[in-house]
């Protein structure tokens, strides 16, 4: 709740509104208006969700915190509008009760769990004010409903990766105010956040807006609250989960910071969960049994604006930790055994660094021939619109994919003839050869860098692709990647006549940012818009998606291979929260 308040107020600077902005009510005391409680055969806790609007009501989330910890389970209500929390899942004592139901609001709650089963009927009430519910709907649905061509709708890409659209459209600036803040945002870097407004270094003053920024700026000035008091078009939600989608069990860990914002995740042998931070130097670890976090502070070299926080966080085969740690411009290596933590720096002098920064490494085959694949990214869209410009893609001498030999701190730059497609790298994987895949989202290609020979062989996606972020190997060397701008999940296998087959996701602004196939029947996926992660089963084309417990702005995908059925791991970049998805059934 105290992150749900903070974040309302910083965005409208009214507590009324902080109930609704993600749809769900987390509560400390029953209200004058109490649920039924009754015994119960099944669970912990049971119960019934329902509204006179509606009756009975499949695919709400229904949530349960313990009074003083940091866990969370969440529950789906079936078909006849019953959830169930398995014992094992809740061990007595007193719980907040929350509910996710998009356009549907339920009194405080709160029910005190013993060792005998226990009912707690839940009776939502219809929301009516179009703000409250502009406030709970997820950045997609607000893409779905604004009016708009898709390539206006595209300019709220940056927008999302910061905060939410409601931010956006809520706001009250006509288009020559709108023009201010929009150039001013471009100020800032891919990693800030409210609380967190890290700002690129300036390169003198500022001149007018762009043509670019003011169109974008007009465009907004039409869909926000700057002519009216409420909005001029409907709003779209989407459907609540059922079937298949409200058979699943989540798990929620608070972040000890509230400005915490986990980007990538990492389950290590143990079964704890490292995370990177966005926007702060910490290397953070989940004990996923306990919920206790314990944050490493990361070595600085540069000050200042360039304090950021880094990206991807990866494990070696001995256990240790990796960390692209952005505008410091290293890798840091932590060994969890001895607490002993390194960093690693490319051969670059500072003066040729400019924008670049250092997002992706993959050490996950350096046993083959001790070196760790690493990507630099610049200013030209992080390998993502249209390669980073130079030679081949790469951003002065700084930028583009290098392959690292820790040990001897030697590093060599990976450099392509002159005319070869870009190869401005935005997300960069290791085989179990320990060759590279390359991809960006803005490239509507794949590469394979050979880790011998350091030659590159290009792939052209099919044509109504437009490009992978991120992606991970399988155990037959299959890429599986998110076909973020075109919707959808890929699968590329070099050794294949189809090399390249694509699933389009169901739900549309799902752009699924990351995906990771579980080396048996599902391939995962998630993005920063719908709140949705997806699974689809390869052999029958079907998609289950599975509605997460609040908005989640999601980057990375890390998927649990063990047991019947493979689980999924998410950290909500903008929430300071660790998620993980559970599923019941296949």
């Amino acid at each position: 709740m105290t992150r749900t308040k903070l974040l309302a107020k910083v965005l409208l600077g009214t507590a009324a509104l902080s109930v609704a902005f993600i749809g769900f009510v987390m509560a400390q005391t029953p209200s004058h208006s109490a649920p039924n409680v009754t015994s119960h055969a099944e669970g912990a806790l049971t119960g019934k969700v329902s509204s006179q609007a509606e009756g009975v009501m499949e695919g709400v989330l229904v949530g349960a915190k313990k009074t003083g910890s940091t866990m969370a389970t969440w529950v789906v209500t079936n078909a006849q509008g019953q959830y169930k929390f398995p014992r094992d899942r809740m061990e007595p004592g007193k719980y907040a009760i929350s509910v996710r139901a998009v356009g549907y609001e339920v009194p405080k709650t709160s029910i005190d769990v013993t060792a005998e089963p226990t009912q707690l009927d839940l009776q939502l009430t219809k929301v009516t004010s179009t703000s409250k519910l502009g406030m709970q709907v997820s950045n997609g649905e607000l893409l779905m409903s604004v009016p708009g061509t898709h390539e206006e709708k595209m300019a709220f890409g940056a927008c999302v990766n910061c905060h939410t659209l409601q931010r956006v459209l809520f706001s009250r600036y006509n288009a020559d105010e709108m023009a201010q803040v929009v150039q001013r945002m471009a100020t800032h870097t891919n990693n800030s956040s409210p609380m967190r407004p890290w700002v690129r270094p300036s390169e003198g003053p500022a001149g007018p807006p762009t043509a670019r920024q003011m169109a974008l700026a007009k465009y907004i000035s039409t869909i926000n609250l700057s002519s009216a008091d409420t909005f001029e078009f409907p709003l779209k939600t989407m459907p609540r989960p059922k079937g298949k989608a409200t058979e699943v069990i989540y798990t929620t860990y608070d972040l000890p910071r509230l400005d915490g914002a986990p980007h990538d995740t990492a389950l290590d042998a143990e079964g704890n969960v490292w995370y990177s931070d966005f926007n702060s130097q910490f290397i953070g670890k989940v004990d996923t049994k306990t919920g206790k976090v314990v944050e490493y502070p990361v070595p600085l070299g540069r000050v200042g604006p360039l304090a950021q926080g880094g990206l991807q966080i990866a494990l070696d085969r001995e256990g240790r930790v990796y960390y692209g740690n952005m505008s410091q411009m290293q890798v840091v290596r932590l060994d969890p055994k001895t607490g002993k933590m390194e960093t690693f720096k490319p051969p670059v002098q500072e003066s040729d660094i400019g924008a670049a920064h250092l997002t992706m490494i993959d050490p996950s085959f350096q046993n083959v021939d001790g070196k760790i694949w690493v990507n630099v990214a610049g200013a030209g869209g992080e390998g993502g619109e249209g390669g980073e410009g130079g030679e081949g893609g790469a951003t002065g001498r700084a930028g583009g994919t290098w392959h690292a030999d820790l040990a001897t701190n030697t590093w060599t730059h990976v450099t392509h003839p002159h005319g070869s497609p870009p190869a401005g790298a935005y997300d960069v994987i290791a085989n179990s050869k320990n060759d590279m895949y390359g991809m960006g989202f803005g490239n509507p290609r794949i590469w394979m860098t050979d880790g011998k020979n350091l030659q590159t062989v290009w792939y052209d996606m099919p044509p109504t692709d437009m490009g992978c972020r991120r992606g991970h190997i399988d155990s037959q060397d299959r890429l599986w990647c998110g076909g973020f701008n075109g919707n959808d999940l890929v699968m590329f296998d070099p050794k294949a006549q189809q090399k390249i087959k694509v699933w389009q996701a169901p739900t549309p602004w799902t752009r699924p940012y990351d995906a990771e196939f579980d080396d048996k029947t599902y391939d995962w996926g998630a993005g920063m818009d719908n709140d949705i992660a997806l699974r689809l089963n390869i052999q029958t084309g079907e998609f289950t998606e599975y509605l997460l417990p609040h908005e989640t702005n999601v980057r990375h995908v890390d998927v649990q291979k063990s047991g019947d059925l493979s689980s999924l791991w998410l950290g909500d970049q903008h929430g300071a929260t660790i998620i993980h998805i559970e599923p019941l059934t296949p």
